[in-house]
């Protein structure tokens, strides 16, 4: 998914690095922040400088590195300030010796030090052996964290550099990013919101081998899903295509034919209507303030507008089928007309190769099938679809908004925006 050099612009992260052959990760991790229009700052501890020289951070963040040697009390150079600096606090990789330590408030280095000192959110990306990770002294101290104002992007299992498979490996840089992304642009309208979100072309199917389907990538409402996720919303992405660099955290489900996700999409409305209720029994005042929003919809999927008549099973032969075959058609459920819309705002998106008609064609969607906003996108031909940009009209019975050419992921943040209005 294509980040702009915007997505992170003002935001300041520290980013603290402890210990492990996972380091590796965090120089990339550092990397991708500056290329987000991040500020970035490091702090070391005399362990992590062991694997990689305070140097290399130095190149890639244009900023000097904090480590146990070089704190000073003449600037913001200390284990005071530079938290007072930052917005958030990346620890990555953070070894199970670095864990115990901030689990019992032990404040021995210059990294333990600045997170004891530090108030807002902390983002902790474990790493460590299988047999570290999973000791059950490891595992208390990661539920104590948890606690303590610490969000923990989860170890994963996979070949670790002792040569065995197993849990403890770093979350992957990109799950590490967006959960920072998520600490840093989550917004209260949007926070703890239950989000559907539909994408990718139907496939309807003619045979066991064969086919109808569209052209449309899924990736507008990947990007929609990811805005979501970062401004901290619940998100549901119920697709047929999606984007290969997802958050790991959002929940999707991948489906094939309209009848699939019609289904799907039923459930995910009924669970968001029923959770409002019955999790506001067993919460505080304000997590009930955040369960009682009302749940969005945002039906990006291109649903085939007919599917065969009779679908078969196994292989049709071309020696069966003779030199014309006549394939039938019915006309498909529609699903944005004929879902349960009450209590939802619902948004949905139309795809236009007529300009002249295509306004109008949108303002009749409002209308016919009873929804609070459309998202228009006026298509050239068939190259436009899967392209990393876009640009559409955002209509509501009484406004019109354009919303220029930029990519997806800028632009689903200004439907989002926009949608606000909505409620």
């Amino acid at each position: 998914m294509q980040i702009s050099n915007t997505f992170l612009k003002d935001k300041k992260i520290l980013l603290g690095v402890t210990g492990s052959i996972a380091i590796y990760k965090s120089v990339e991790l550092a990397r991708s922040f500056v290329k987000a229009g991040a500020e970035v700052r490091v702090i070391m501890t005399q362990s992590a400088k062991k694997f990689i020289t305070p140097l290399t951070f130095e190149t890639i963040t244009s900023n000097k590195v904090l480590d146990d040697t070089n704190e000073s009390w003449a600037d913001d150079f200390n284990h005071i300030q530079i938290g007072m600096w930052a917005d958030v606090f990346v620890i990555a990789p953070a070894t199970a010796n670095t864990i115990a330590k901030l689990a019992n408030a032990i404040a021995d280095n210059i990294l333990t030090q600045t997170a004891l000192a530090y108030p807002k959110k902390k983002v902790l990306a474990p790493s460590a052996n299988t047999n570290m990770i999973e000791n059950p002294i490891t595992q208390a101290n990661l539920k104590m964290v948890a606690i303590a104002n610490y969000e923990i992007v989860q170890p994963q299992v996979k070949e670790l550099a002792c040569k065995t498979t197993g849990n403890g490996a770093m979350a992957e840089v990109n799950d590490i990013f967006f959960a920072t992304a998520r600490e840093l642009l989550s917004d209260d309208f949007y926070k703890d919101r239950m989000v559907m979100v539909t994408g990718g072309g139907t496939i309807e199917k003619i045979d066991d081998v064969r086919y109808i389907s569209n052209f449309s990538s899924g990736k507008m409402a990947s990007a929609i899903a990811t805005a979501l996720y970062c401004l901290g919303a619940d998100v549901n992405l119920i697709a047929t295509r999606f984007e290969s660099d997802l958050p790991n955290d959002i929940h999707t489900i991948d489906v094939q034919d309209t009848q699939e996700m019609y289904e799907y999409l039923e459930d995910s409305i009924r669970i968001a209507k029923k959770g409002k209720l019955s999790k506001a029994t067993l919460m505080s005042s304000e997590q009930i303030h955040h369960i009682a929003k009302k749940p969005y919809l945002f039906m990006a999927a291109a649903v085939s507008d007919y599917v065969p008549q009779f679908a078969q099973n196994g292989k049709l032969k071309k020696e069966s089928l003779g030199e014309v075959w006549e394939l039938k058609l019915k006309k498909n459920r529609d699903i944005l007309a004929s879902i349960n819309k009450e209590g939802i705002v619902t948004v949905g998106f139309k795809a236009e190769m007529d300009q002249q008609n295509g306004l109008k064609n949108a303002q009749n969607m409002l209308i016919k099938k009873n929804i609070d906003a459309v998202c228009l996108n006026i298509l050239k031909d068939s190259s436009s679809f899967g392209t990393d940009t876009n640009s559409v009209e955002f209509l509501t019975p009484n406004s019109q908004t354009t919303l220029p050419t930029q990519d997806k992921l800028q632009l689903a943040f200004k439907i989002l925006e926009l949608s606000k209005g909505l409620e």
